[in-house]
C-alpha cells in the first residue's frame, strides 16, 4: 500500500480488493490488478501497483527471496459506467455527479429511499450506504458491515465503486437470451448535508455461453440485458473489441489467426479454432488417462450509449478451456537388431509431461537408475514445444523375455510400463510399453549317439534356446527319479545333457533281428516346459550282438530273452510260449519276454556233430484260433562234447555251516557321490569338495576284495575328525555300533543297495548320507 505495508494476498483479499492471480500454462504466474484496487494509486489516469513477491523452493518459505515490483499504466477516459467481470470478482463503476434519477426509473424506488433514509436523516454526514435488491427481500449494508461481508466499496473525488465475490450471498443467476448471468441488483446512496444522493451499482457477467462445435469454440455474450439496460430507452453500440491475454487485437491480427467476431442486433460471438495461437494445451489425467485441454485467456471490450447512462464500458475477461479430450499415443520400434539394441520412442507430450519412473519385472525405477537395470532413457524435442522420449535396452537385458519361435527365430520382448508427471499440477499416468522384436540367432540343441555293446548312450549339446525345455520319452517325463527307477543314467549340466540306456529295456524300440544282429533304437524329445509342445526330437540306433538275447548255462539252463519289434505292434508278450506252450515266460515287460528252463524241457530238441551238441527251441506267438505262429524266433545252444570236468564228490553228510571270527585282509573303498542316485563319484581332481552346511554328503563303501558272495559288508563305527590324522580331536560319531548318533540333530541316513549293473553283489556295498557341519570350540567356528 500507499504506506509500504505488504498486505499477503489470499482468495478473499483478492476477490474484495481487485486482484486476480492466475497460475497458467506450465510454471507461469499471471497477476491482474484493477485500475480502482485497494492499493493501487491513481495519478492523472496513471494508476500505479506495487507488488511484493516471496519465492521459495521450500513450502515453509524458508530463505526465501523477495522482489519487488511496480507496474504503471495509463487508463482513460473514463465512462460514465464501467462494468468489469473478472474470473473471481465482478466490479461496477459509476460517476458520483449523474442526473437525478427519474421517477419513472425503477417501479420501488420510493421503497430504496425509504430504507435509506432512517439512517440518512440520523446519521452523520458522508455516510454510504447499498442496498441490495433481492426477489423476497432488500438489504440494507453500510459501508463497513457490506467490507466486512467481503463486499469492496472504493469512492474516489469523481467515482463510487463496488466489488462483488461471486461467492457473495447478494448474488443472483438470471437468464438473457438463454444465457445465464450472475448478476446483483443494488443502490448505493450517499448522504452529505441535507441532500440524499442514490447511485445504481447494478452488476452483472456472463457464466456460460460457451459452445464447442467443429473443433471451434464459439463465445456468446447478449446485449443490453434488462438488468443493466433498465430506464434506457435507445441504444447504439460504440466499440466491440475483443483479445487476448489482456491484450486487444487488430482485425488483421485476428483473422491471421483466425478469430471471427461478429457484431449482430442482439449479441455479440466470438469463434476461436480450438488450437490456434493465443491459447495453449495443457496436459491432464482423466482415470489414469493422459489427455489435453485447450485453454485461451479472452476478453471481449463492449462500449455503447443509451439516453440513461450515457457511454457505457463493460468488460468481460474469461478464460475458457475445452473439455477433456483423450492422448493418442505413438509407439514407435527403431530397433537396431546387428546391435543386438531394442529402441522404442514413445510421444508426443507437451512440454510440461516428464518421464519419472520405469516398472521392469513389477519393480518400479527413477530413471536414473535404470540405467544400472540396462535401460537407457532420453527425450527428443520438436519445433513446436512437444517432445517424445526413447527407451533403448539390450536385447540381452535380464528383463527382456527371450521366447523360441520356429526354426532359427527367436522372438524378444520387452515389457516396460513408463510413469509420467505433469507440471505443476504433479498428477500422474503410466503407458505400458510392450513390444517384440524377431531376430535371427536361435542355437538349437545338437545330439551325437554311440553304444558301447550294453548300452545306448545320446549326448544333446545345448543351444541358447532350450533352458526350459524337458526329456520325455513319448509321454513319459524322464526326471531323474525316474530314470533310476528303470536303471537309466541321466546326467545335465550348463552345457550337455547326456543320457544312457540298457540294451533291454522298456522305452527301447527293437526295429529288426536277423542271425547278423538286433537293430534297437531311442527316441528322446524336448518338449517346452510351460506348454508342453514338441520342441526338438532325437533318436539314436544300433546293432546289438544277438547273444545278448540267449545265456546257454554249463548247468543247461536256457535264459532266453525276445523281443517285440515295431512292425508287430500289437504283439501282446505275455502271450509269447515256447514249442511246449505249457512253458510260458518268467518276466515280462511291455517289449520282452524273458523264459528260463532246462534243455530237457518245453520242447528242446537235441542235435549231435563230431564236435557238438546243439539244442534247439522256437518262441512262438500265436493269434486267438489260429495255430500258424504270427511270431517265431529260433535260438539254438552249443555245448563241445569233448570236455573233460573233474568233480570231486563224498559221501559224508555236510556239517552245518557254522560262524567263527577270524583275521585277514579286505580290500575296502570309501567313495563321495555328487547325487542321492550313487552314479557319479566324485573323481580325485574335484578334490577338496566345496559344501554349505546341512546339505547332504553320499557316502559309499564298498568290500573289494574277495568277492565271495557269502560275506557281508557291515559297518561298525565311523566318526569325522577336524584333520586328516583318524584319532585328532575333536571328534564326532556319525556311526556308533552300527546305528545312527541318537545325540545328532541330523541323524545319519541309510540307503538301500539293489543289483544293477554296477553293483553286482549288492550285500557288499552300504551307503548312508551325512548332512554337513563344523566344528565349534566355545564361540569359535573351527574352519579347517
Amino acid at each position: 500500500d500507499q504506506s509500504g505495508i505488504a498486505w499477503e494476498l489470499d482468495e478473499a483479499l483478492a476477490s474484495q480488493c481487485g486482484y486476480t492471480v492466475i497460475y497458467s500454462h506450465w510454471s507461469n504466474i499471471e497477476f491482474h490488478a484493477s485500475a480502482l484496487s485497494c492499493y493501487s494509486r491513481l495519478e492523472k489516469d496513471v494508476f500505479v501497483v506495487t507488488i511484493q513477491i516471496k519465492a521459495s523452493h521450500a513450502p515453509d518459505m524458508k530463505n526465501a527471496t523477495t522482489h519487488l515490483k511496480t507496474a504503471s499504466c495509463y487508463y482513460g477516459p473514463w465512462s460514465p459506467r464501467e462494468l468489469l467481470c473478472e474470473s473471481n470478482y465482478m466490479e461496477v463503476s459509476v460517476e458520483r455527479e449523474i442526473p437525478q434519477t427519474l421517477k419513472d426509473f425503477i417501479q420501488d424506488e420510493l421503497e430504496d429511499w425509504t430504507l435509506a433514509f432512517p439512517e440518512a436523516k440520523t446519521g452523520e454526514a458522508s455516510i454510504w450506504q447499498t442496498v441490495f435488491h433481492q426477489p423476497e427481500e432488500k438489504k440494507a449494508l453500510l459501508m463497513s458491515n457490506a467490507w466486512s461481508a467481503g463486499y469492496g466499496l472504493n469512492i474516489t473525488d469523481t467515482r463510487v465503486l463496488l466489488r462483488i465475490p461471486y461467492t457473495a450471498a447478494q448474488i443472483q443467476l438470471v437468464e438473457d437470451q438463454g444465457i445465464t448471468f450472475s448478476a446483483v441488483r443494488s443502490s448505493t446512496f450517499y448522504k452529505q448535508r441535507w441532500n440524499i444522493v442514490m447511485v445504481n451499482t447494478a452488476v452483472a457477467c456472463p457464466v456460460d455461453g460457451v459452445d464447442y462445435t467443429n473443433k471451434t469454440i464459439i463465445w456468446t455474450v447478449p446485449k443490453y440485458i434488462q438488468l443493466l439496460s433498465a430506464g434506457a430507452t435507445s441504444f447504439k453500440d460504440v466499440l466491440v473489441e475483443a483479445g487476448v491475454d489482456l491484450r486487444k487485437l487488430s482485425a488483421k491480427e485476428m483473422a491471421s489467426r483466425k478469430y471471427v467476431l461478429s457484431n449482430d442486433l442482439n449479441a455479440i460471438t466470438v469463434k476461436i479454432p480450438i488450437g490456434a495461437e493465443g491459447g495453449y494445451y495443457k496436459t491432464f489425467v482423466n482415470s489414469g488417462q493422459h489427455g489435453a485441454k485447450y485453454t485461451i485467456n479472452l476478453f471481449l471490450e463492449h462500449q455503447w450509449e443509451d439516453n440513461k447512462w450515457g457511454l457505457t464500458k463493460h468488460t468481460i475477461i474469461k478464460e475458457i478451456e475445452t473439455p477433456f479430450e483423450q492422448g493418442e499415443l505413438v509407439i514407435t520400434k527403431n530397433s537396431n537388431l546387428s546391435l543386438r539394441l531394442m529402441n522404442v520412442t514413445v510421444g508426443t507430450f507437451l512440454a510440461d509431461v516428464e518421464l519419472v519412473n520405469l516398472t521392469i519385472e513389477g519393480t518400479t525405477v527413477a530413471v536414473p537408475e535404470a540405467i544400472q537395470h540396462g535401460y537407457l532413457t532420453y527425450d527428443i524435442r520438436y519445433a513446436n514445444g512437444s517432445k517424445a522420449y526413447v527407451i533403448e535396452v539390450s536385447l540381452d537385458a535380464p528383463s527382456i523375455k527371450k521366447e523360441y519361435m520356429t526354426e532359427d527365430m527367436r522372438a524378444y520382448t520387452l515389457n516396460v510400463t513408463l510413469e509420467f508427471i505433469t507440471h505443476p499440477t504433479s498428477e500422474t499416468f503410466g503407458v505400458p510399453v510392450i513390444t517384440v522384436s524377431i531376430v535371427k540367432d536361435a542355437v538349437l540343441p545338437s545330439a551325437r549317439g554311440f553304444c558301447d555293446g550294453k548300452n545306448l548312450h545320446l549326448v544333446i549339446t545345448h543351444g541358447n534356446v532350450d533352458q526350459n525345455w524337458l526329456p520325455f520319452i513319448s509321454d513319459w517325463h524322464l526326471t531323474p527319479e525316474a530314470a533310476q527307477k528303470y536303471n537309466y543314467s541321466l546326467r545335465n549340466n550348463d552345457t550337455h545333457l547326456t543320457i544312457s540306456v540298457p540294451f533291454l529295456s522298456s522305452h527301447m524300440n527293437y526295429e529288426d533281428l536277423n542271425a547278423s544282429g538286433i537293430k534297437a533304437s531311442f527316441h528322446l524329445t524336448l518338449k517346452d516346459g510351460i506348454t508342453l509342445a514338441n520342441r526338438r526330437d532325437f533318436s539314436v540306433s544300433c546293432i546289438f550282438s544277438p547273444s545278448e538275447l540267449l545265456q546257454c548255462l554249463p548247468n543247461g539252463t536256457v535264459i532266453i530273452t525276445a523281443v517285440k519289434l515295431v512292425r508287430v505292434a500289437d504283439l501282446n508278450t505275455s502271450l509269447l510260449v515256447l514249442r511246449d506252450r505249457q512253458c510260458k515266460p518268467s518276466l515280462v515287460t511291455e517289449k520282452t519276454a524273458t523264459f528260463k528252463f532246462n534243455v530237457n524241457t518245453c520242447g528242446t530238441s537235441r542235435k549231435f556233430s563230431s564236435t557238438t551238441m546243439a539244442y534247439e527251441n522256437d518262441v512262438l506267438y500265436f493269434e486267438p484260433g489260429n495255430d500258424t505262429p504270427a511270431y517265431q524266433l529260433k535260438f539254438v545252444c552249443w555245448y563241445a562234447i569233448k570236455q573233460t570236468v573233474d568233480v570231486q564228490y563224498e559221501s559224508k553228510k555236510n556239517p552245518p555251516p557254522s560262524i567263527e571270527p577270524g583275521f585277514g585282509y579286505l580290500a575296502l573303498s570309501l567313495k563321495l557321490f555328487k547325487e542321492k542316485s550313487y552314479l557319479e563319484p566324485y573323481q580325485e581332481s574335484e578334490y577338496p569338495v566345496v559344501k554349505y552346511l546341512r546339505e547332504s554328503l553320499y557316502f559309499e563303501v564298498e568290500l573289494l576284495q574277495p568277492k565271495d558272495p557269502r560275506l557281508e559288508l557291515n559297518l561298525e563305527d565311523c566318526w569325522a575328525t577336524n584333520s586328516q590324522n583318524q584319532d585328532s580331536l575333536p571328534q564326532w560319531p556319525i556311526l556308533i555300533n552300527g546305528c545312527e548318533n541318537s545325540e545328532d540333530p541330523y541323524r545319519t541316513v541309510f540307503h538301500e543297495v539293489n543289483y544293477s549293473l554296477r553293483v553286482k553283489i549288492p550285500q557288499h556295498l552300504k551307503r548312508f548320507e551325512v548332512k554337513i557341519f563344523t566344528f565349534v570350540q566355545g564361540t569359535t567356528l573351527l574352519q579347517e
